[in-house]
C-alpha cells in the first residue's frame, strides 16, 4: 500500500509538471570524458529528474574539446533538432585553457544566449574558473565574462561547475583536469540548486 501511494504521488507530480527538454551544450566536463557510460553528471541529472517526478528529457550535446566558437556554430542545428525549453550552457573552459581571446569568448557566449532567447529558450549559465598560472589579469577577466553575461541577461547562474571538486585530488582524474566518477554527483549537486526551482 505504501509503495502504491508513493507511486501515485509521483504520478500526480508528473502530471502537474509539463514535460520539457533540457539541452546541455558543454565540453568534456559535461560529455563524460574519461568515464564509463552512465557515470557523467548529465546522465545523473536525468536520473534525478525521474527520482523527483519531473518528466523532463535531457539531451546532452556536449563534445570534448568544444570551445564557445564551436558551440555557436552548432547551436542553430541543435535547437532545430531538439527544440529545447532550457539550455544549460557550459562552455568556455577550453577557451581559457588555450588562452584564447576573452573578448571573442564573451561575444560567442553572448550570441548563444541571445539566439536561444530569441526562440523563447530559457538559459542556465554554468561558469568555470581557470588556474592562476594564466596570470591575474586573464584569470580574473575569464571569470568576469560569466558574471557580466549572467547580469546582462539576468540568467540563472552557476558560477563554478567544479566548486566542490577542484581542490580535492581524490575527485580528479590522473590528468588533473577532469572530475572522476566520484566527483560527478558533486557536479550535479552544484548545478541542482539553481536548476531545480526552474523546472517545477
Amino acid at each position: 500500500m505504501r509503495n502504491f501511494l508513493v507511486a501515485l504521488l509521483l504520478l500526480i507530480v508528473a502530471c502537474n509538471s509539463q514535460a520539457g527538454t533540457l539541452l546541455v551544450l558543454g565540453d568534456s566536463l559535461s560529455a563524460g570524458y574519461g568515464l564509463e557510460p552512465g557515470q557523467g553528471w548529465v546522465v545523473l541529472l536525468q536520473q534525478r529528474l525521474e527520482q523527483h517526478g519531473l518528466p523532463h528529457r535531457v539531451v546532452n550535446a556536449s563534445i570534448s574539446g568544444e570551445t564557445t566558437a564551436g558551440g555557436l556554430v552548432r547551436l542553430a542545428a541543435l535547437l532545430d533538432q531538439h527544440r529545447p525549453d532550457w539550455l544549460l550552457l557550459q562552455l568556455g573552459a577550453n577557451d581559457g585553457l588555450r588562452g584564447l581571446s576573452l573578448a571573442a569568448m564573451r561575444d560567442n557566449l553572448d550570441r548563444i544566449v541571445m539566439r536561444a532567447g530569441q526562440r523563447g529558450i530559457k538559459v542556465v549559465l554554468i561558469g568555470m574558473q581557470i588556474p592562476p598560472n594564466y596570470g591575474r589579469v586573464y584569470t580574473e577577466g575569464f571569470s568576469t565574462v560569466y558574471r557580466d553575461l549572467a547580469a546582462k541577461y539576468r540568467l540563472p547562474f552557476v558560477p563554478f561547475l567544479m566548486a566542490r571538486v577542484a581542490l580535492d585530488p581524490e575527485l580528479i582524474q590522473p590528468d588533473q583536469l577532469h572530475p572522476n566518477a566520484a566527483g560527478q554527483p558533486l557536479l550535479l549537486d552544484t548545478v541542482w540548486p539553481v536548476l531545480e526551482p526552474l523546472l517545477r
